[in-house]
This record gives C-alpha cells, structure tokens and sequence, in this order.
C-alpha cells in the first residue's frame, strides 16, 4: 500500500528563471501542493494530468528520489524518508527514459540489480530467464546496450524494475515514444501486477490507458488534486461524452 498524507514540494527557481518569471528570490515553484491519496494492494492508481502538473514529482517522491517539503509518504508501511531503503527493496520504478549503462548486457545488468537486492545466485539467474521468457529478450540478452533499439532498451528496463519481485510498482509514463508491440506488453505488465495483488500507481496523459487499467483515478493540475476517487466514479459523474473531454473540462474550470 502507498499512503499519501497531506505532502507539499516546492523547488527554487535558477537565476535565470527568476528573471524570466520575475520573481523574487525567495519565490519558488510548488510542482506538489497538500496532496493527500491512498493507493490500495491489487488496484491500479491511475494519476492524471497535463505535462508540468506534478505527476513525476509525485512518484519521485513515492520512489524516495526526492524528499517532501512537508507531509508524509509510506509505502508498504515503511516512511519514504526515514526508511527509504526499506522502502528501495520493496519497490520498482519504470519510466520513459530508461537510464541504462549502454557498455553492460542485458544480462549484466539484471545481474547486477538482483545482487544489489540481495538475490541467491541461483534464483535470480531462474527469475532472470523466466523474465527474459516473457518479455522476449533473450535474442539480445548479451549485446550491447548501445546496441539495442528505444523499444529493446524499455524492454530491458522493465525487466531490471521486476527482478526482485517488488510488491509495489510506480509506472511513470512508461509507454511514451514507443512502438505498440512494446507499449502492449507494458500494458499487460501493468495488468499482471494488478492480478498479482501489488499495489500499482500509474502516471499518463494518454487517455485511452487510463480507460484501459484505471480501478482508481486522481486528477492532478499545478500541484493540486482536481479529483481522487475510484475510475468508476468519475465516469459515473462525467458530463462530457468522454474521458478525455472530461479531463479537459476539468483542467480548464481549474
């Protein structure tokens, strides 16, 4: 489970950005604003919004990579700052930009993550081949980063993300920029991990995913939470013909 309670960040502004905006030195930008949400085992939490409303800051939070200005975060009852690397084994983190050591293998690269997880040699070299099974990568498993293609790389990101079989999964627009076939089988990952009964949160601006894998749904705009409710609730109360058109409505009345 993640809970988010009450939690506020706030950046400060460069030199340059300060003259651009003229804002005072003290001035900065809330990317997250009193945010308070609670994303449940076996459910996908679906977060919403434009580019620059605060979603990846969001789940950087939730992932421990920033620290909240106020407020707090726990995931699977372990606080985000005070015990982030509890909170680092039992996560996994996707996102569009795949962040990989292009010198290394697909094969050295799940190898080295399991080690970091603390994994027997044995099973994570039988979780590695059963991941490399279903995502396919065994083709490509000992070529060069450097060598693969934008979709070969996704592949072997959200490989590294599962090794450890974390029990929470913090998707952050994974799919953006990237062929259907590998867009899918993210999509059919996301799924399984709902069936698995982890705990999913899932951030995207593409409308048709969130239909797609949404059990719960929270609206995001300028730091703040338009709606936070279940996926079947917001349809429910629509007054536009669709998702997307009640996603705009929404940000234009904000």
């Amino acid at each position: 489970m993640i809970t988010v309670a009450d939690v506020s960040k706030s950046f400060r502004l460069s030199r340059e950005q300060r003259r651009e905006q003229r804002r005072t030195p003290a001035e900065g930008v809330n990317a997250v604003e009193n945010v308070s949400m609670v994303c449940r085992p076996g459910r996908v939490f679906s977060l919403l919004g434009p580019n620059g409303a605060g979603k990846t800051t969001m789940l950087r939070m939730i992932a421990t990579l920033l620290k909240p200005c106020s407020g707090a975060i726990s995931v699977a009852g372990y606080d985000t700052v005070r015990e982030a690397r509890q909170v680092r084994g039992r996560i996994g983190f996707l996102s569009g930009s795949t962040g990989l050591y292009e010198r290394l293998t697909p094969t050295e690269i799940l190898d080295y993550y399991g080690e970091l997880h603390g994994m027997d040699r044995h099973a994570l070299r039988k979780r590695r081949d059963g991941i490399f099974d279903v995502l396919g990568i065994h083709e490509f498993a000992n070529r060069r980063i450097a060598r693969l293609s934008s979709g070969m790389k996704q592949k072997v990101s959200i490989a590294r993300t599962i090794i450890h079989d974390p029990m929470v999964m913090v998707f952050d627009e994974p799919t953006v920029g990237l062929d259907v076939i590998t867009a899918k089988s993210i999509i059919d990952l996301i799924r399984g991990c709902r069936d698995q009964g982890k705990t999913v949160i899932f951030s995207t601006h593409i409308m048709g995913e969130v239909s797609l894998l949404s059990d719960d749904l929270a609206v995001i705009h300028r730091g703040k939470l338009l709606f936070n409710d279940t996926f079947e609730r917001f349809t429910a109360r629509m007054d536009s013909r669709s998702v997307e058109e009640e996603f705009i409505r929404l940000i234009a009345e904000a």
